[in-house]
């Protein structure tokens, strides 16, 4: 009787270290590197004029735009996307 709780116990501690593990694999814990002015501009640039205008943005940008548009020409150019305060990290 000993001996099969053992081994149940056995099995339920390799369960649940496989089961970690995967989800640790799946990307739980992965740091992204912020995005730069290229990748915006292919993502947001929506009429493709080579600008991030304030309709064009979503999240920090465009949360924060007034501050980063320094220039206030109404858009962000990579100068002043390069001198923007930096996002916090999610807790």
């Amino acid at each position: 009787m000993k001996r099969v709780q053992s081994t149940f116990g056995l099995a339920m501690i390799l369960f649940c270290l496989t089961f970690v593990n995967l989800a640790q694999a799946q990307g739980g814990n992965e740091q992204k590197e912020p995005p730069t002015y290229a990748k915006l501009l292919e993502e947001m640039d929506a009429n493709e004029d080579g600008k991030l205008a304030e309709s064009e943005l979503k999240g920090p940008l465009k949360n924060d735009f007034a501050k980063i548009d320094t220039d206030e020409d109404g858009f962000i150019s990579e100068a002043e996307f390069k001198k923007a305060p930096k996002p916090k990290g999610r807790k």
